[in-house]
């Protein structure tokens, strides 16, 4: 406890110095404002700065469930936003500091009777002062507007994939795919049902759900519930597991509790009328031609747990002439998939989001989300195998979205 309560202090520590560092700042600008709008910016500036700190030691000491999911997804969302801006103020102010520095220093060598560099004393720039909170609003404002816009902004992706070992009898066939839900997120049903219904009306044969249907426990799912379970398709509706599905981010008060909540969380994808696949596969039929499905738990490279068996998965599908696999994290293709099962025809993914916030115009596309993986939005080819990756429909942590929009995705199947 004692070390908890050193790191959490360190923590309030080290913010309200960047809070002092940037108010230096904030001082030159407001200076010329009236004493009213003074005193209401000052309390404001400071009154958000105890509320940070007072989050910061209720949510390590208290019971931050006692206020509501959508309260504690905006205050955390507040407190990011808020510190994530003020290091693009503090940077212009280092950068000043840093100059005034080098003229101090400059002055003990300025001989007797010449200007000294830093005549006038040692004052911070107005030009940079303003330029560093217009720094910080900027960001501020872009991330705000990604909250309001984005984060339900749903887009509507088409793509068709070209199969040379396609039955005659699946050619043509749609399929929809959503990924990363986060149920536990979301904060506008309204906005949720609307998007969930653009998939609806596409009709699609087939439904993929590529994982992480909750943030950490099934009860996230209860308020979506009676819009989940309008998603169905004729040829079958198949759903998989994601690394947050486990409930491995969160306390649990006993290993009984964290798998409870998981059997509880198979019986929902089971109530919406998903076909949960659990390192295991199915055929669909068309006529005398057949497909395979196959499901894989979560698996992938790095920090990740790997709960998934492939070679589970696989078993049983050998002779079918095209195989569809559904595995949440990207990483799993070049690991694994590919390397030991060329026959997998394309696999659906998730789990990247694109880091919720990038850039997409056209055909370029760039995102954080790419240092960390090779394959992180959208279609990709090696040989003859593919994997898509879904951008996600929900989010977490930052409850938005900036350039790369949530989205619900239809492929069409066609002979090569």
């Amino acid at each position: 406890m004692l070390s908890r309560i050193f790191s959490v202090s360190i923590a309030a520590f080290i913010l309200i110095m960047i809070d002092l560092y940037v108010y230096q700042a904030i001082k030159i600008v407001i200076i010329d404002l009236n004493p009213l709008w003074t005193k209401i910016i000052v309390w404001t500036y400071w009154g958000v700065t105890l509320l940070t700190v007072a989050s910061l030691y209720y949510y390590n000491f208290g019971n931050p469930y006692i206020f509501g999911r959508v309260s504690r997804t905006f205050l955390l969302a507040g407190i990011f936003i808020n510190y994530f801006s003020k290091l693009f103020a503090v940077f212009f102010l280092f950068v000043d500091d840093s100059f005034r520095f080098v003229k101090w220093i400059a002055s003990f060598f300025n001989a007797p009777g010449t200007t000294s560099l830093s005549e006038g004393g040692i004052t911070r720039s107005e030009f940079l002062a303003k330029a560093a909170v217009i720094s910080a609003a900027i960001p501020m404002a872009t991330l705000g507007f990604g909250i309001v816009s984005g984060a339900h902004d749903y887009r509507l992706r088409r793509k068709t994939i070209r199969l040379p070992n396609l039955p005659k009898a699946f050619d043509g066939v749609t399929i929809g795919q959503l990924s990363d839900l986060h149920s536990g997120s979301f904060f506008n049903k309204k906005a949720v049902k609307r998007g969930i219904e653009l998939l609806i009306r596409e009709k699609p044969d087939i439904f993929f759900f590529t994982g992480d249907l909750v943030n950490n426990k099934v009860g996230e799912v209860d308020d979506f519930f009676d819009i989940y379970n309008k998603v169905s398709a004729p040829l079958g509706s198949f759903s998989i597991f994601g690394n947050h599905d486990y409930g491995d981010y969160t306390s649990w008060s006993s290993l009984q509790a964290k798998q409870e909540n998981l059997k509880m969380l198979m019986e929902a994808h089971k109530l919406i009328g998903w076909d949960l696949l659990l390192d295991e596969n199915r055929r669909i039929k068309i006529g005398n031609d057949e497909i395979a499905i196959l499901g894989c738990q979560n698996w992938g490279t790095g920090r990740f747990a790997k709960y998934g068996d492939l070679k589970k998965t696989y078993a049983g599908s050998e002779d079918a002439p095209v195989k569809l696999l559904l595995s949440h994290d990207p990483s799993h293709w070049d690991a694994q998939i590919r390397p030991e099962y060329p026959d997998i025809d394309i696999t659906f993914a998730g789990h990247t989001h694109g880091f919720q916030m990038g850039v997409e115009i056209g055909n370029f596309r760039w995102s954080p989300s790419q240092y960390l993986y090779k394959q992180w939005a959208d279609l990709y080819r090696e040989g003859n195998q593919y994997i898509y990756v879904n951008r996600g429909f929900g989010y977490i942590g930052y409850p938005g979205r900036l350039g790369i929009l949530p989205e619900i995705t239809i492929f069409e199947l066609k002979s090569a």
